[in-house]
């Protein structure tokens, strides 16, 4: 199988880059001639992801829920890059599940600064370093729950609806820069973040999807791949199903 080279020259950008979709996703880039910073809040698992991947890979152990190390990460990955192309977030947390009547409210703060100001802070301050160049691929990873709503899952779900909206938004503002901004929605995916919710919300999910099966971080990495790429020149403020069949709009 011929080996396709889309990234040559290219800077990416991954949050939540040291495990699961992200780290997937930073394989496919690097294997195809990019370079990557990887974020993760783990600095042992940035470290570890980082020898794996080898020496196109550097590793920046981040809480991206904080703005100003946000910011001053993005100015150290340029650095360490030359320039950044490509901005992929897919960093997030699950959430507890528990009715929305009943949720707790810390667990709600915590889950939207994860999952929309973390996101909010990447993309605010990755966004200029693109518009230097006047080339730039964003990519958002949300939900399915986004635009259905999961039960007991109210806080995931609503933020990654946020994810969303931002997207569109931000999609708009760029599109005449060269800079696409696109999301993908997927279903479940089989990675480390199921451990953060409980069995019966699995079987939920699972039930909900007519494959009959979860995705695979595979099946995200290529498509995330695609968006990240210059081959999506005509596509943005868009939303990408990978949902084995849920999605019904």
């Amino acid at each position: 199988m011929t080996t396709i080279i889309r990234f040559e020259g290219r800077g990416a950008i991954i949050t939540g880059g040291a495990s699961g979709i992200g780290l997937k996703t930073a394989e496919r880039i690097v294997a195809e001639g990019g370079s990557v910073s990887i974020w993760d809040v783990d600095a042992a698992r940035v470290a570890t992801a980082c020898q794996a991947l080898g020496p196109r890979a550097h590793g920046i152990a981040i809480d991206i829920t904080d703005a100003a190390a946000v910011e001053k990460a993005a100015q150290q990955a340029e650095s360490q890059l030359g320039r950044i192309d490509v901005l992929v977030c897919s960093a997030g947390v699950a959430g507890k599940n528990e009715l929305l009547v009943n949720y707790p409210i810390e667990e709600w703060k915590r889950v939207y600064d994860i999952n929309v100001n973390g996101l909010f802070y990447c993309n605010r301050f990755v966004a200029p370093l693109m518009q230097k160049h006047g080339y730039g691929r964003i990519v958002n990873v949300a939900s399915i729950a986004g635009k259905e709503g999961n039960p007991t899952a109210s806080a995931y779900s609503s933020s990654k609806a946020a994810v969303i909206g931002l997207t569109k938004s931000l999609g708009k503002e760029l599109s005449k820069e060269g800079i696409t901004v696109n999301a993908i929605t997927p279903a479940t995916v089989d990675t480390p973040i199921l451990q953060q919710v409980s069995q019966a919300h699995i079987d939920y999910m699972l039930s909900k999807i007519p494959m009959g099966r979860f995705g695979t971080v595979e099946e995200l990495a290529a498509i995330i791949t695609w968006l990240a790429s210059e081959e999506c020149s005509f596509t943005t403020g868009a939303v990408f199903d990978i949902s084995g069949g849920r999605a019904t709009y």
